[in-house]
């Protein structure tokens, strides 16, 4: 105790020494999400954690210091570049460049019409096929983006939502092509149709029978392809719409625990599926912020996973998860200046033990990245990895004043969150009621005020501002001839199947939808009989409906 009194004096001293030298003025003291930084951090900020319950060893509950014993040092992350443009044969093109430069995994972008259920030939996509992403619409364009590359013997996610369980039967259609089985497949779909639904808006069905599409996967998959995450609860596009940190903590866990539950209702064992489980985070500017959420992240998920859930395996308390970092940090002036900020997000993220990492390009806020911009991305994980000796021991923050203060501090206060949700009777009537579109289009608002008042800094844009800037780095274009091309190929496709296969293939799907079984197996049906992704997505349609959001103000 005459420690602890010992240091409360002197901390009184130095607290009137530091009052009278001041501070500059005009700057917020705040995170990047405005929460309020002390100015110096001591024992007593963390004089209520106990170490052993709320810190631990790595590879041990709760996970707060990593889910692996030996982290880095056994393993490095997967280094897996998020891809994806123009043709099928484009991007195959990019994904063969990337493995050859050390990548480890693949991570696959489709543009706007796949991501929305529709075929490059539906009028709607017209103007948008192979632009923000590659151009899937069936079968022959999976087995072509995946040509030369032995599906059985790479990782490889798939970012997609709505359409997600389409994607996955393509997928593997492709791997049954190549010889491969179902539990020899590796990878994770996104699939979190939650978040569309709060944050980015690509949805197609209403939540919940997207729910029932979901749970329909994540059954099967425990199943039938016990290596493959069939979810990737997804806090990224929530940062991306504008939340705090501590909102994409809360409602990227309040999601997670969504998705058990319905789980447990469909009469699913938390141990058979909860280890395939994972999770997408955001990796921002605000480097403390970010590494205490991550840490806290994992914290919260092994609590509740326990002490509600019941689960008893430890790989069903482990949050496991991918970063990528921040796509809304970019700025199209100054674009060389990007390359620094990923640089720090993606170091962040290592020293918040993720399990995979995704680097964006400098040059992504003006085009879809050019090879030499998706180099240097993968260059900086490398050099991350290789030296900086970051990796040599595990949670080296662990036990400073202010991580953990703040790791302590986003648990509080994501629980607070988690009370508020369920007040409203869980995510989905939260979801319908406009609660979360409402939290973070506020907290977006107010930090564009800080922004436009520069009490927040943006280099390059409202502050260190060059006159007559011009971009000098070269960009990657997307040839017209994508669409045309990629319509010629679904003519193709529709031309040479066999009509009655596909009728049947839809007339299952349909029947299947309108009962309770599960759809994977009669969407794996459609795949092999060359049914479109539209087809099956507008099959779908007919029975779950088409989902139209209530503005919230």
């Amino acid at each position: 105790m005459a420690g602890v009194n010992g240091y409360q004096e002197a901390k009184g001293r130095w607290q009137d020494r530091a009052g009278q030298a001041g501070a500059r003025t005009g700057v917020s003291f705040t995170t990047v999400s405005g929460e309020p930084v002390n100015l110096l951090y001591g024992p007593d900020d963390v004089a209520r954690i106990n170490y052993l319950a709320d810190i631990g060893f790595p590879g041990e509950y709760p996970y707060t210091r990593g889910i692996h014993t030996n982290m880095y040092r056994g393993k490095l992350w997967t280094m897996r570049q998020f891809a994806g443009f123009g043709t099928p044969e484009d991007t195959n093109d990019r994904y063969h460049y990337l493995l050859s430069h050390g990548q480890m995994g693949l991570s696959v972008a489709f543009d706007l019409p796949t991501l929305m259920g529709r075929d490059c030939d539906d009028p709607v996509s017209e103007g948008e096929v192979g632009i923000c992403g590659v151009s899937v619409s069936s079968l022959a364009d999976m087995e072509i983006l995946f040509r030369g590359i032995s599906l059985k013997d790479i990782s490889t996610s798939m970012t997609i939502n709505a359409p997600a369980a389409m994607a996955v039967a393509l997928y593997a259609a492709v791997a049954a092509r190549q010889g491969a089985k179902p539990a020899e497949l590796r990878g994770t779909i996104q699939a979190d149709i939650l978040k569309e639904y709060i944050a980015q808006k690509e949805w197609i069905y209403p939540p919940r029978p997207s729910m029932r599409i979901v749970t329909d996967m994540i059954e099967f998959c425990s199943r039938e392809m016990p290596q493959w995450n069939p979810i990737s609860i997804s806090g990224y596009h929530i940062r991306e719409a504008g939340s705090t940190a501590l909102q994409e903590l809360a409602f990227t866990l309040a999601d997670g625990f969504a998705y058990v539950e319905a789980c447990i209702a469909r009469g699913l064992d938390i141990d058979a599926f909860a280890p395939r489980l994972s999770f997408f985070f955001n990796s921002h500017l605000d480097f403390f912020e970010e590494i205490a959420k991550f840490r806290a992240a994992r914290r919260i998920w092994a609590k509740r996973m326990k002490e509600r859930y019941g689960a008893k395996d430890p790989r069903s308390m482990m949050l496991r998860f991918h970063t990528q970092t921040a796509g809304c940090t970019l700025t199209a002036q100054q674009p060389e200046n990007n390359i620094v900020r990923t640089a720090f997000q993606a170091l962040a993220a290592v020293l918040g033990g993720t399990q995979s990492l995704h680097t964006n390009s400098m040059d992504e806020t003006l085009a879809l990245p050019s090879e030499n911009a998706v180099k240097i991305a993968l260059r900086t994980q490398q050099i991350i990895a290789h030296e900086t000796g970051v990796v040599n021991t595990i949670d080296p923050l662990a036990g400073s004043y202010a991580v953990e203060a703040l790791t302590d501090r986003m648990e509080k206060e994501a629980q607070a969150y988690f009370e508020r949700i369920d007040a409203f009777g869980g995510v989905i009537p939260a979801i319908e009621q406009g609660f979360f579109q409402r939290e973070i289009a506020a907290a977006a608002y107010q930090y564009q005020m800080e922004l436009d008042s520069r009490q927040k800094t943006i280099v390059g844009v409202n502050d260190f501002v060059e006159e007559h800037e011009h971009v000098t780095i070269p960009l990657l274009e997307i040839s017209p001839g994508v669409e045309a091309k990629q319509r010629k190929r679904i003519a193709e496709v529709r031309a040479g199947r066999s009509p009655e296969n596909v009728r049947a293939a839809l007339k299952n799907l349909s029947a299947a939808a309108a009962g309770s079984s599960n759809l994977l197996p009669v969407l794996l049906e459609c795949a092999h009989a060359y049914v479109t992704l539209g087809e099956m997505c507008s099959a779908l349609a007919e029975v779950f409906g088409l989902h139209e959001e209530i503005a919230a103000f």
